[in-house]
């Protein structure tokens, strides 16, 4: 492998609506799902306790929920860019 940063940390291509804080949502949930994945097998394997493994994950979902706040996802969900409603 010529970069190992890609094989450890892949990341797939975004789909949705192209807006800088979607692709920065989307860029942290990727991260949160590497990050979920690696506690995951950590616990399997008997390197961390369960209780371990879910207090890790309670803080990375807290940070998740407040990069989603700060970016503002979820307001308006009813309403296009242009501030009209797509009813």
């Amino acid at each position: 492998m010529a970069d190992r940063s890609e094989f450890l940390y892949p990341r797939s291509r975004y789909y949705g609506k192209v807006k800088p804080e979607n692709l920065v949502f989307n860029a942290n949930l990727q991260e949160f799902a590497q990050k979920v994945n690696y506690i995951c097998n950590l616990e399997t394997s008997g390197k961390l306790s369960p209780e371990e493994s879910y207090h890790q994950i309670k803080v990375l979902w807290k940070d998740l929920k407040r990069t989603k706040k700060q970016l503002g996802l979820g307001k308006n969900q009813f309403q296009d860019g242009d501030g009209n409603s797509n009813s």
